[in-house]
């Protein structure tokens, strides 16, 4: 599933080409995402896009008009192509731009979104009720204390818990707990604060880096037959049950938290 990261080098990666252009005509070739496609998308033609910003892993695109919202679901991406590339199966929408260019939602498995919103986005039910960027100013250690006081969830549910802490799927969950030393499955409430602040500065690591692989990795938006190569990491616990702790030696152990895998040090994390 792309996480925050590949949702930030997506629309890093497709930017360039549709900020400032005008759209001539959106195509919808299947309204069955997630939620229905709305007619009111076709709003946006004549538009110029003036804006991309991402939320969570909502990209928005601005318009004098209203915002574009879309959302690469379980196993979508975006891409810049000409009309002349042969639409696939589960190319479901297409933005064709004044640059002759069309910018093409895939969403072979249709948990993805694209809709269309009047007022200010911020205020839609998708967006309004999120917790900060990990990121972002708002992210820092007394906003993670006042979210984990007198919980007794494990602290690896609570951060990944979009109302707490947007973007911090499981990989970078489990990662920046064993960057902080921290067991995944210790109540949130008994971490103490300077474990806490030792998380924040994880979280925001653990991101950080991967926006930036992804600058490297995920490079071609611009080709029909382009993969998007998310990240390849080097990951310390994630998926690698059984094998040595790159600090320590001991055998990574997984286990099941909120139904997902969870990797961790036994040794490295208390």
């Amino acid at each position: 599933m792309p996480e925050l990261p590949e949702v930030e080098t997506t629309l890093r990666g497709v930017s360039p080409h549709v900020i400032g252009k005008r759209v001539r005509e959106v195509i919808v070739r299947d309204k069955r995402l997630r939620w229905p496609v709305p007619d009111t998308i076709h709003e946006m033609e004549g538009c110029r896009i003036d804006s991309g910003i991402r939320r969570a892993k909502y990209m928005l695109f601005g318009t004098s008009k209203g915002t574009l919202l879309l959302h690469l679901g379980m196993s979508g991406n975006l891409r810049v192509l000409t009309p002349e590339v042969p639409f696939k199966k589960h190319d479901h929408l297409a933005i064709m731009l004044d640059s002759g260019k069309q910018l093409r939602l895939h969403d072979p498995r249709r948990f993805g979104a694209a809709l269309w919103i009047e007022g200010d986005p911020m205020q839609h039910p998708l967006l309004k009720d999120l917790g900060p960027e990990p990121l972002g100013g708002d992210f820092d250690s007394k906003h993670l204390r006042a979210a984990c006081k007198g919980k007794t969830a494990a602290i690896k549910l609570v951060i990944m818990d979009a109302h707490v802490v947007v973007g911090v799927g499981n990989i970078y969950a489990s990662e920046a707990l064993f960057m902080a030393g921290i067991d995944p499955r210790k109540p949130a409430g008994k971490v103490t604060k300077p474990r806490l602040e030792k998380l924040v500065t994880a979280i925001r690591e653990v991101l950080a880096a991967s926006i930036e692989m992804g600058g490297t990795t995920l490079r071609d938006f611009v080709n029909e037959s382009g993969e998007p190569g998310y990240f390849a990491q080097t990951l310390r616990v994630y998926d690698r049950e059984g094998d040595p702790c790159r600090v320590c030696g001991a055998k990574i152990k997984r286990i099941v938290l909120g139904q997902r895998s969870t990797f961790f040090c036994p040794k490295c994390q208390k």
